[in-house]
């Protein structure tokens, strides 16, 4: 028998909406009539990759707590397990084989966030006191914990990134051309902008869909060739204003079921400052993580797919999207391919 986990739900969350253990928020509108929407956009067979090589955009200067991808090697013999030559273990083998490993930090590259990744303090319990809570009720420092909760680490126990790959992560993507309205100019989307931007593509949102937003960024990372210049980036491409709050009641009433951009945090960081003493530095990710459920992707390379959509005068996709079944991660690597 379930229990649940909250008195109070944040003002505007869907929290129980799909029941109180649950941990996959508006995949769950990812139905099999919306993946056969999806499928049904298949029309000429051609595939596009939809993820940067991992080890970009480069360095660590974008984000010092997030590093580019490290290669290791198990010793072997008097070498390594890389190019060791099976000889060496009988005289009649005759293969070489490689093995590697890496170490890989799961949201340095083309990614998708898991509900665990942002959370807020919040009084879930209506007691006057704001605890550690994160999509659906769950609690940091219980379901999802850290090196400094003073338990044994285990990542997240609940809303792990496994919980998506385990949901089936295919559907109808639908493309707003964000770079074909406004170049690589810095602009703050809002609502209006975004309704904009979707009437002059002819683009239809259903429920279910995967919104993806182009706006050229993923383009100028690679142009810089693992040498990002933070100061340009910061000043380039458009970007979705989570501060407008038409915008997320927008994003509520779609039943989108993600938004996957080809840029940092989907939304501008830093946001606009708002009136008030406290308030989310994140609030498009405090609305879609924390209160609705709705994943995140972040750095997808729509480059090519979205030319090719232009040329071909369409808007929409089928979208085949896992990330790694990593148990207990926050987030995880993926390498979207779009299907026309």
């Amino acid at each position: 028998m379930t229990t649940q986990r909250w008195k109070n739900r944040p003002e505007g969350s869907n929290w129980g909406d799909f029941g109180p253990d649950d941990q996959i928020g508006r995949m769950n509108l990812v139905t099999p009539e919306a993946r056969l929407s999806g499928a049904r956009e298949i029309r000429e067979g051609l595939s596009f990759c939809l993820s940067l090589p991992l080890d970009y955009p480069g360095g660590n200067v974008l984000f010092p707590l997030r590093k580019e991808p490290v290669f290791h090697h198990e010793k072997r013999g008097d070498g390594h397990n890389f190019n060791f030559d099976m000889s060496a273990l009988s005289p009649c083998y005759c293969d070489v084989v490689s093995d590697d490993a890496v170490t890989l930090y799961t949201q340095y590259s083309t990614q998708w966030d898991a509900l665990a990744h942002v959370g807020m303090r919040f009084d879930a319990d209506g007691d006057g006191e704001a605890e550690k809570v994160y999509y659906n009720g769950y609690r940091g420092g219980e379901d999802i914990v850290g090196p400094d909760d003073g338990g044994r680490p285990n990542g997240a126990a609940a809303l792990g990134i496994e919980n998506l790959a385990a949901s089936g992560v295919q559907g109808r993507g639908v493309m707003v051309d964000l770079e074909r309205s406004h170049g690589r100019d810095r602009v703050l989307i809002d609502y209006d902008a975004l309704m904009k931007a979707m009437d002059g593509n002819d683009t239809d949102i259903a429920e279910g869909d995967f919104l993806c937003l182009n706006t050229g960024f993923a383009d100028l990372v690679l142009s810089m060739k693992k040498q990002p210049d933070g100061e340009v980036l910061g000043k380039s491409c458009a970007v979705l204003d989570g501060r407008d709050t038409r915008l997320l009641n927008w994003i509520t009433d779609s039943g989108i079921a993600a938004i996957c951009a080809d840029n940092f945090a989907v939304e501008a960081y830093p946001a606009r400052t708002p009136e008030g003493e406290r308030f989310p530095a994140l609030p498009l990710h405090n609305h879609c993580l924390f209160k609705l459920g709705i994943h995140l992707g972040e750095l997808w390379n729509f480059s090519e797919l979205a030319r090719w959509l232009r040329e071909n005068g369409r808007s929409a996709f089928f979208l085949t999207a896992p990330p790694l079944r990593l148990p207990g991660s926050v987030g995880s690597p993926v390498t979207p391919v779009a299907t026309v």
